[in-house]
C-alpha cells in the first residue's frame, strides 16, 4: 500500500481533535478523518514530545494518556487552538455523517446522489 502525505496542517488539527475529544480513541478518531489509527498515535505522541521542555529534556518512555480537555482560556492564542479542535471535530463529523446516510441510502438532499431510477423532469 502507497504512503499518503498528508499536510502538516492536517495532522495538527487531527492531534488537535484527538486532544479535545474527551473520551476518544485513536481509533475512532482516524476512522472518522479515514487515516490508519497508528498514524494518528504517531502524530499525537510526537506532538507531545514537540511540546515538552525543550531538546535537552529526557523523554518519557510511558504510554500516553490523553490530555484532559481544557475550559475555555482567556489566552487568545489557547482560545484560537481550541476553537480550530472543534471545527476540525465538527467537520469529521459532518463527513462521517455525509457518508454514512449516502450508504444507507437516508441521504439528505445536499449530498444526494442521483441514481438509475430517480425520474428526471
Amino acid at each position: 500500500m502507497a504512503m499518503k502525505d498528508y499536510s502538516d496542517e492536517f495532522k495538527a488539527d487531527a492531534v488537535a481533535l484527538f486532544e479535545s475529544t474527551p473520551g476518544a480513541t485513536y481509533k475512532s478518531i482516524a476512522t472518522d478523518l479515514g487515516i490508519n489509527r497508528n498514524t494518528l498515535r504517531n502524530w499525537v505522541l510526537r506532538g507531545r514530545e514537540r511540546r515538552s521542555a525543550g531538546p535537552d529534556a529526557v523523554r518519557d518512555t510511558r504510554p500516553a494518556t490523553r490530555a484532559p480537555q481544557t475550559t475555555p482560556s482567556s489566552e487568545p492564542d489557547e482560545r484560537i487552538r481550541q476553537l480550530d479542535a472543534r471545527v476540525a471535530e465538527l467537520e469529521a463529523s459532518e463527513r462521517k455523517l455525509a457518508t454514512e446516510s449516502l450508504t444507507t441510502g437516508v441521504a439528505d438532499e445536499q449530498y444526494r446522489i442521483p441514481g438509475k431510477n430517480d425520474i428526471l423532469a
